[in-house]
């Protein structure tokens, strides 16, 4: 019986891409050796990252005016790199604050100089996006969170600004269409859609890079790895592997439009039982809600352990919410079908229709 995976992350990643690797595991491009053994020089392995690299400009249509790295220490490391590349030490940096992830990596920045939160939904246990606010037209940058996977809300759009706009994407990216042209960087976390944790995908427009005057360790400095073709180190050799099946895959299940579509179904199929069944209330505004990861609370407690026994049977994994929310969090990733999506809600049904 199938297993229906709706963690929030490392998460589901297709079938075909789980049986390429394990045989990459044993006898990669029939060297008789691993893809992890080989040297990260060799023509085999470079001519990995640069598919890599080039699928990722294909499926976003990444303009020329921007470079594409693969880099390591998740999107956490980021926070820092952000900040050590674009604040300038005079300057000051304006964060959106949408959830834990936003929250950290506005400490970050503002352990490194002046970062501003120029609007929070905390105080509402950040349930929705922040809307009206204004980006001071002086900053150094504008830092925001596209998903926020533990509170399931979305930006549906961003700002339109003269000031550097900075995104991260962990949760995301790939699931949707997106103007990489609108963003001075973009960074994600593999372990989402992309591939297995380890790697970190950046895109960068790279005439924003060398102005924040300040003084940036080589490995955090982006120009370090665009001009070593992110192989300053030894790469995460496997997650970016995994990473280049998975776009391989996306590409020839139609790309970013046609899994766009695929999502969508998957969210409201999932957000219209939710909305139409007595026993369950989501809990992110409507108008913000996450085409990524669903929350949802049980409206009488009392029925939890009922439900936890149909998913249970159901071989539904991972769809205990995140504990700052609690309840249930359904997180519907690319490589999740609306096959495993159906079964979710049918367990919904099920009990509604054995305990309303």
């Amino acid at each position: 019986m199938k297993t229906h995976n709706f963690s929030a992350g490392p998460c589901i990643l297709p079938g075909q891409v789980f049986e390429e690797a394990s045989q990459a595991l044993i006898d990669f491009d029939n060297l008789g050796l691993s893809v992890v053994e080989i040297s990260h020089r060799s023509k085999n392995f470079v001519a990995v990252m640069n598919e890599a690299v080039a699928l990722v400009k294909e499926l976003l249509s990444v303009p020329e005016t921007h470079e594409v790295v693969f880099l390591q220490g998740g999107a956490s490391l980021q926070f820092a790199m952000v900040a050590f590349n674009f604040l300038s030490e005079a300057g000051t940096a304006e964060y959106l604050d949408t959830g834990a992830w936003a929250f950290k990596a506005h400490k970050e920045a503002a352990g490194l100089g002046s970062a501003t939160i120029v609007a929070s939904s905390k105080d509402k246990n950040y349930n929705f996006i922040p809307k009206g606010y204004t980006i001071n037209p002086e900053a150094d940058y504008f830092h925001c969170t596209s998903n926020n996977t533990i509170y399931g809300t979305q930006m549906k759009s961003f700002p339109e600004t003269r000031v550097p706009v900075i995104c991260d994407m962990s949760s995301d990216i790939f699931s949707r269409t997106v103007d990489v042209s609108k963003f001075d960087l973009i960074y994600a976390g593999a372990q989402k859609n992309l591939g297995p944790a380890g790697a970190t995908m950046v895109i960068v427009r790279k005439d924003a890079l060398g102005k924040s005057g300040r003084y940036i360790p080589t490995m955090l400095k982006y120009q370090t790895h665009i001009d070593k073709g992110s192989m300053f180190n030894t790469p995460p050799v496997f997650s970016v592997y995994v990473s280049m099946l998975t776009l391989r895959w996306l590409k020839e299940n139609g790309g970013v439009e046609a899994i766009e579509s695929r999502n969508e179904a998957k969210a409201a199929l999932l957000y219209n039982e939710i909305d139409r069944n007595s026993l369950f209330v989501g809990t992110a505004a409507v108008e913000d809600r996450s085409t990524m990861n669903a929350c949802f609370l049980l409206n009488d407690e009392a029925h939890k352990a009922a439900f936890d026994d149909l998913v249970k049977a159901a071989k539904i994994n991972g769809i205990n919410g995140h504990r700052d929310v609690g309840g249930y969090r359904a997180s519907m990733y690319n490589a999740l079908s609306l096959e495993s999506v159906q079964v979710l809600v049918n367990c919904m049904k099920e009990l509604e229709k054995t305990h309303a």
